[in-house]
């Protein structure tokens, strides 16, 4: 896209107000952001020279979506239903985005988790346009250059990723760059961060997907994946060009390998705006589940004993944002840590030489747990009746988990124990689909990651809630972008499970719901855009937002103002020609 077609206008609280376009006939229509289909009016037809080359009708937006939808029911499955909005993203960006907001509840489905990992796996086969930016060996001495093409755009925004934790679904080399596509997509959905200011970014250090190697189609750089101090150099110097080029924007990582997710995000939290979303996104919104089932059990979260089956990115942030919670209420890290118990692949977390270190802390022993020389490390059962555990939290997809033995065994150890079933895999598992809405009849809290049919069979009956990354992220980047916040802190992370929790209505509650319907995802990113940002002042690391001319920001009210205006609404602006 020729970043001489067209320049944005600005209003004071730093919102689009105006597409200044510079090309004309087909040159015009072919820019997604300017384009507007068969809504150009006669009089911007004239102007931008599109006589004559559309028919007479003018449809408005609202015509234009209730047409796409029709379109998008007569596709026969959820990935060519991917295909067409995609499609319709890179012809008409604001069209795509009504159609989505129409109806997120179930459009969510496509643009995101369960099909994008579909498109990820397929992305080299059904690849129509680039979209994004694509780094590999070959460019990345390049990369500053190559990032100051998209500088016109004003990025706010880039999602970022290597490719290799994909979802659950592993290493999908190039592919993974659809992640990020979807996740911006949500950024402009819920957030209301303009889609051209978001950035998807690939870091393609190669791919070890014996798979992919062989496959002549294969559009990625076709090499086993850099490791050690290459891997390294790598990611470092895309650090740099980035910050050079956009000192001020938000990066989040996407879907590393847990080694390398917490490695980067520590490594690189003094350098950019960053965070990874696999680990606090995803601690966040348990944490806003569990905070909404300690309201409902009425105790407090430091009454609670908690199980996590998983050790990668997202088990360890989920363990670590219980910790954050519970040493903001008083408790010391040790007190906080004696009430999360970890599982990983080989058993309970126990004694710290062999672990990794960002497992470590979450190992027990046996001077704090005389139990430990009791039981085997995977004795699921066990360990809950041992340990007294009145939660569990799944981030891999084994079944055992959540078997009838430890459904009946946490029963013993409270009237309404909480079961969070976040797997990252496609669906799912269905053994826990077939057993939810007897478990919730049951009197268990429930609320899940990604959707199947039969969760969603019963979520209008047992009101099972989807513990969705999406109710985190969008509100989060906002909070940093209108605070103009120099880091993004953990404790961002913390208000904003808080702000998520502090949503649910007492009627919600009652009938056991945990985080809110996902319809209400915009609602819920200006609530926690609010948190984060009144946090960031308080914390003492706001400063004046660079993309608006109001240069007070510290008080509650301003920041609701530019929280607000800021955020930009899929619809059609105004084209002045040159």
């Amino acid at each position: 896209m020729s970043t001489n077609l067209y320049r944005f206008k600005y209003d004071e609280y730093g919102n689009t107000r105006e597409i200044v376009v510079y090309a004309s006939g087909s040159a015009a229509r072919s820019c997604s952001y300017i384009n507007k289909g068969t809504a150009f009016s006669h009089e911007e037809r004239k102007a931008l020279g599109l006589e004559a080359s559309l028919p007479p009708g003018v449809r408005n937006l609202e015509e234009q979506v209730e047409s796409s939808r029709s379109k998008m029911h007569e596709k026969v499955d959820d990935i060519e239903k991917f295909i067409f909005i995609r499609s319709m993203f890179d012809r008409n960006t604001t069209l795509a985005h009504a159609v989505i907001k129409s109806d997120i509840k179930n459009y969510i489905k496509i643009i995101y988790t369960p099909t994008i990992g579909m498109a990820v796996q397929k992305y080299s086969s059904m690849f129509r346009q680039a979209n994004g930016l694509h780094f590999y060996p070959g460019n990345i001495d390049r990369a500053e250059d190559i990032l100051r093409r998209s500088a016109h755009r004003d990025i706010r925004v880039a999602v970022v990723t290597d490719n290799q934790g994909v979802l659950g679904i592993g290493d999908q080399g190039a592919g993974g760059i659809a992640v990020c596509l979807g996740k911006l997509m949500l950024y402009t959905q819920g957030a209301g961060i303009a889609p051209w200011h978001c950035l998807p970014i690939s870091l393609d250090v190669g791919t070890n997907n014996e798979k992919l190697l062989a496959d002549n189609k294969y559009l990625g750089w076709r090499h086993r994946r850099l490791e050690g101090e290459e891997y390294l150099s790598f990611i470092g110097r895309f650090v740099r060009a980035f910050r050079n080029v956009f000192p001020n924007a938000l990066c989040q990582w996407e879907d590393f390998l847990q080694q390398n997710a917490f490695s980067i995000r520590d490594a690189f939290v003094d350098e950019l705006i960053s965070f990874n979303d696999d680990i606090q996104g995803t601690g966040a919104i348990a944490l806003a589940a569990i905070l909404s089932a300690i309201k409902i059990k009425n105790e407090k979260l430091a009454d609670q004993r908690i199980l996590i089956h998983g050790g990668g990115a997202g088990g360890v942030g989920i363990g670590e944002q219980i910790m954050n919670a519970l040493i903001a209420e008083g408790l010391s890290e040790k007190e906080a840590l004696n009430r999360i118990f970890m599982i990983d692949s080989k058993g309970l977390l126990v004694g710290k030489s062999s672990l990794e270190r960002y497992k470590k802390k979450f190992a027990k022993d046996k001077a704090s747990h005389p139990w430990l020389g009791e039981i085997d490390r995977i004795d699921i059962p066990g360990i809950i009746r041992k340990a007294g555990i009145t939660m569990l939290i799944g981030t891999t997809g084994q079944e055992f988990f959540f078997n009838e033995e430890a459904i009946q065994e946490i029963k013993k150890n409270t009237s309404k124990p909480l079961i969070l079933p976040l797997f990252q895999h496609i669906s799912t598992p269905q053994v826990f689909c077939q057993n939810i809405g007897k478990w919730s009849e049951q009197g268990f809290l429930v609320a899940t990651g990604n959707p199947c049919a039969t969760v969603e069979e019963v979520d209008n009956i047992c009101h099972i809630g989807q513990c969705n990354n999406a109710f985190v992220f969008p509100g989060v980047g906002l909070g940093v972008l209108v605070s103009g916040a120099r880091e993004v802190l953990p404790e961002f992370f913390t208000v904003a499970a808080r702000a998520i929790a502090d949503m649910m209505t007492p009627e919600q509650l009652d009938k056991g719901r945990l985080v809110p319907p996902i319809n209400d995802i915009r609602k819920v990113a200006v609530k926690v855009a609010l948190a984060v940002a009144m946090c960031a002042v308080e914390r003492g690391v706001s400063r004046p937002c660079v993309y608006s001319d109001f240069q007070h920001n510290n008080d509650e009210a301003r920041m609701r103002t530019i929280i607000d205006r800021i955020r930009w609404n899929p619809e059609y602006l105004p084209l002045v020609s040159m």
